[in-house]
């Protein structure tokens, strides 16, 4: 990397692992347009549809309910159990006081390993040795073997040997009868000096000794690297902003900053996803470096419930935090990403560059912000566009670049029409039980960490699981084995959906139309969108006043070519400025895998985006400029 900035096609080899970085957070504030006025995912309406879907269901439905929980409650105290003991194996473990000799040799180890250097690689790095299951219980014999030995052969030392037992034991004795004495504020042993206690007659904080908590990843030998870490090792800035919805919900909107450049990318992912899928494959493969290497400020959207599952009201109950669809992702969630953008945009740009208030004066953004979004995030891109606009606020786009969005599905396989119907039919029972999907405890997450080595260590094994897995998805020939194998599927965090995000995706695939949350009944949706069904998106793509550049996979199984054939034909003939082309590529293709033609065409309609006035004069200076300084060589 030259000045802080790696070429495109530039691989970056020793690279240091944990690097310290800052990270800037932004407190949230309000849009600068003034409050926004009640939309249809407001408080106000969740609240609403929820007293009128609780009128409206019947008594059957808490019986169903009732005997399913008593069916599934064996099974949680059976999965309980092996959690509970892995706990107390690591909390025995990590009583276990370090020496200060090897809490010295540690921290020379570990500042060896920062100042070291290595070739990296996200995600299949060549030193990675992460164990899987089998290795874990190959592991675990072997300690098990060895301790039987180790007990018979202490056992057998001290029957030859009664003398010393009986040594053992008047020590053991002893050592109980004496109790610790207090020290307070006195130099220990090891010659580090104890800190005050709350209530003593010193409370001032003293020096304490460096210690490192035990990281519980570390000894269960898995990968929980960040988004931020990935970054920060390849040796690009980076900064973390919190972003709070007007619902409460907390966002981490993540940023490789460049303050002074007047052109900004933002990055939105799909379902099950998060910001780490636009940097998972290193320099070369990942857009997000693709686009910072051609000057862009790149900006990385997280949907609520992923990265961040945070929200203002700490005590909100977990059934309240998860009852969001995919209109809060498009009406909540990104406009605040996008108008938390351009507030720190503005403010940076003023430092950086003074004319920009002439710009402002004449009611022009001083940047240009493209949009590059992914399966759900494309569909929550045009959702939000399009409530912008009806409700006559500005979008701040230049650009759209929709990688196989989601939005029309009633052409798949026959396993999503099996999904469709469970959830239509049986979710009032569903939503009662499973307000979102996710693994909710640590221990299983590690579990399926651990389950997604296997299938790399083992080839055989992790064929047989990506032929299953493509079936399931009618054929899909994405890497499904390499991407559980990902930091962001760690023990954690581990990305999930709401239930009403499923619910929604089977509504539309259901209706054969893109449109938003139907809340059941005519008098719910009248009470939110003003109209007895819910608002028709595909109909309303008239309102889509930016360029939008479709991008289909041939081999995409999920979200098939022909249903972003279909956004295509519907927005050209709403008169939307609409291009359209397809790869050889499944759907995840798009994001986890190093796909160096993608990358040349998103650059390519990226660099299509027109100047600002000000970009223009200042282009033209430079050219004025070179041509003097011709003039005076000649």
């Amino acid at each position: 990397m030259h000045n802080g900035v790696s070429s495109f096609n530039e691989f970056i080899h020793e690279l240091s692992v944990d690097s310290d970085t800052s990270s800037l957070e932004y407190s949230s504030g309000e849009d600068s347009d003034g409050p926004m006025p009640p939309s249809p995912s407001s408080q106000s309406s969740r609240l609403s549809w929820a007293s009128t879907s609780a009128s409206s269901e019947n008594h059957w439905t808490e019986w169903i309910t009732f005997i399913l929980w008593l069916l599934i409650f064996p099974l949680r105290i059976l999965l309980w159990i092996p959690q509970y003991i892995m706990s107390l194996f690591l909390k025995r473990s990590s009583r276990t006081p370090a020496s200060p000799r090897r809490h010295q040799h540690s921290c020379r180890h570990r500042i060896s390993k920062t100042n070291s250097s290595k070739d990296h690689d996200v995600p299949n790095r060549t030193t990675d040795r992460r164990r899987g299951v089998i290795e874990d219980l190959h592991l675990a014999i072997e300690i098990a073997i060895e301790a039987i030995f180790d007990f018979f052969h202490k056992a057998t030392h001290l029957l030859l040997s009664p003398s010393e037992a009986f040594a053992i034991l008047l020590s053991w004795f002893s050592s109980s009868s004496h109790s610790p004495k207090e020290n307070h504020g006195d130099v220990t042993d090891d010659g580090t000096v104890q800190t005050a206690t709350l209530g003593d007659t010193d409370p001032s904080p003293t020096e304490r000794p460096i210690e490192r908590p035990t990281r519980l990843y570390n000894s269960m030998n898995t990968d929980t690297r960040t988004c931020q870490d990935v970054i920060t090792e390849l040796g690009y800035p980076y900064e973390a902003i919190r972003v709070v919805t007007s619902d409460g919900y907390v966002l981490v909107l993540e940023r490789i900053p460049r303050r002074d450049a007047r052109k900004a990318v933002f990055l939105q992912h799909g379902v099950l996803d998060s910001s780490m899928g636009w940097v998972s494959n290193g320099v070369v493969g990942s857009p997000a470096f693709a686009a910072y290497d051609q000057g862009y400020d790149v900006f990385l959207g997280n949907f609520r419930g992923l990265v961040s599952r945070d929200h203002v009201n700490k005590n909100i109950s977990s059934k309240e935090f998860w009852r969001y669809s995919i209109n809060e992702h498009g009406t909540e969630d990104i406009p605040a990403m996008i108008e938390k953008i351009h507030e720190i945009k503005t403010t940076e740009l003023k430092l950086y560059q003074p004319n920009i208030d002439d710009e402002e004066s004449n009611q022009e953004e001083p940047y240009k912000l493209c949009a590059i979004c992914h399966s759900l995030g494309g569909a929550a891109i045009l959702m939000y566009v399009i409530t912008r606009k009806i409700k006559e606020k500005p979008h701040r786009l230049s650009r759209l670049i929709l990688l196989s969005p989601a939005g029309f599905h009633e052409d798949s396989n026959l396993g999503f029409t099996i999904v469709e119907y469970i959830f239509l039919f049986i979710s009032p029972v569903l939503a009662r039980i499973v307000p979102a999907f996710y693994i909710p405890t640590r221990f299983f997450r590690m579990l399926l960490n651990k389950l997604a080595r296997d299938f790399h260590n083992y080839p055989a094994l992790g064929g047989l699981v990506q032929t299953l897995m493509s079936y399931v998805v009618g054929g899909d020939s994405s890497n499904w084995v390499g991407v559980l194998g990902l930091p962001h599927y760690n023990m954690n965090d581990m990305p999930a959906v709401s239930f009403r995000v499923a619910q929604h995706l089977a509504q539309i695939k259901h209706s054969g139309k893109f449109r938003m949350y139907d809340y059941g009944s005519r008098s719910a949706n009248m009470e939110v969108y003003g109209s007895p069904e819910p608002l028709d998106l595909g109909e309303s793509y008239k309102f889509i006043d930016v360029p939008v550049d479709l991008v289909a996979g041939r081999n995409d199984k999920v979200i098939r070519s022909s249903m972003v054939k279909k956004h295509y034909n519907v927005m050209r003939d709403a008169e939307v400025d609409v291009s359209f082309n397809e790869f050889e590529y499944a759907h995840l293709d798009f994001t986890f895998s190093h796909r160096e033609e993608l990358l040349r065409y998103v650059m390519s309609r990226l660099l299509l985006v027109k100047q600002t006035p000000v970009q223009q004069r200042q282009t033209s200076q430079k050219g004025m400029k070179l041509k003097k300084k011709k003039k005076e060589v000649q």
